[in-house]
């Protein structure tokens, strides 16, 4: 046990001066230690109790946002104009997992903790005030110290789950901007880099293919004047495009260049009064006929079911009508395929 002071026991004979014997004083001393142990037992119980509560009801509400969160999914995949939203929440559902997972692989630990910590004090109460072999042999199988300092790392990985969930609240207000209706003043490249981390579980390695590398090469933009929340809707469609052409090539051929690895580069650049932000991808680009139809309404090239050919539709009616902006695609067979946005710095 740590030696520290926590009060004093006191024995005084009032009706007269009184010598007291070695063996009274060791008996005295004795019976000081154990209500010494127990009362510091007493009260790392309740700390530990504290802290379970604490992190139970974190716990409850993390499950709570995570129910919310896909119950908006659900809702908002009903129609393709929204579709970026569902992937959002979707990439959302996705991330918010892992810190619901610290939290309920370490509640079954406190609770054994306290179990332990329980059996302790039920042996202080039943061989007090005199010592006992078995408590002190009791004290050392559990390791008292061991617990503490690992009640401690365990409350560390509730801190960090927590700070993770943080993070990615505050990439979905990125993204989504659902408080903005009017035109602002933004970074465009906080708005690309929410769209990545939304869609970061879609870029990792899978047991079908390596991890699609992101490459970002963002040149010296001013703050753009925008509708936030429309602008990321097109960065998600383009990237998510990208991704899901990188995917079908891989699925129907493997990958073919062994030398490079899948990869999407971003650029950003500012042309006069113009940002510009193009999306490149290594994949197996687009054929002449299909890229004078890229931006009709119900066009796609994906298989059955993976989608409704409105995406792009939808991202050039943002960029031309709402920005007056262009929207345009350059692709070669086996070289890739480039979207470009060009939007003017203030509307």
């Amino acid at each position: 046990m740590q030696a520290a002071l926590w009060g004093l026991l006191i024995a005084h004979q009032c009706s007269g001066p009184r010598q007291w014997e070695a063996s009274e004083i060791e008996l005295l001393r004795a019976l000081a230690g154990q209500v010494g142990i127990a009362i510091q037992q007493g009260e790392l119980y309740a700390q530990a109790k504290d802290s379970a509560a604490i992190t139970q009801e974190k716990a409850r509400q993390l499950q709570e946002a995570l129910a919310h969160l896909k119950q908006t999914q659900a809702q908002l995949v009903q129609t393709e104009k929204m579709s970026g939203l569902g992937q959002m929440v979707a990439g959302i559902a996705h991330e918010i997992n892992n810190p619901v997972n610290f939290i309920h692989g370490n509640i079954p630990h406190i609770k054994a903790y306290f179990g332990e910590l329980v059996t302790l004090l039920d042996l202080y109460q039943q061989h007090y005030p005199n010592p006992a072999p078995e408590i002190a042999e009791y004290i050392e199988a559990v390791e008292v110290d061991y617990l503490l300092e690992d009640l401690e790392k365990i409350l560390q990985s509730f801190q960090i789950g927590s700070k993770r969930i943080q993070q990615i609240v505050m990439s979905l207000r990125t993204f989504s901007r659902l408080d903005e209706a009017d035109k602002k003043d933004v970074d465009i490249h906080e708005g690309i880099d929410s769209t990545v981390l939304i869609l970061q579980h879609r870029l990792n390695a899978k047991p079908d293919r390596q991890a699609i590398q992101l490459i970002r090469q963002y040149g010296d933009l001013p703050q753009v004047e925008c509708y936030p929340s429309q602008l990321n809707q097109v960065f998600m469609n383009l990237i998510g495009n990208a991704i899901d052409a990188l995917d079908q090539e891989i699925a129907q051929k493997g990958w073919p260049n062994q030398q490079e690895a899948p990869s999407i580069t971003l650029v950003t650049e500012q042309q006069d009064n113009q940002a510009v932000i193009r999306i490149r991808d290594n994949g197996p680009g687009i054929p002449a006929l299909h890229q004078a139809k890229l931006f009709d309404p119900f066009f796609t090239t994906k298989p059955i079911g993976k989608g409704t050919g409105l995406g792009l539709s939808i991202s050039h009616q943002i960029v031309t009508e709402k920005h007056g902006g262009k929207l345009q695609c350059t692709s070669e067979l086996g070289q890739g395929t480039e979207f470009q946005v060009m939007i003017p710095l203030t509307q």
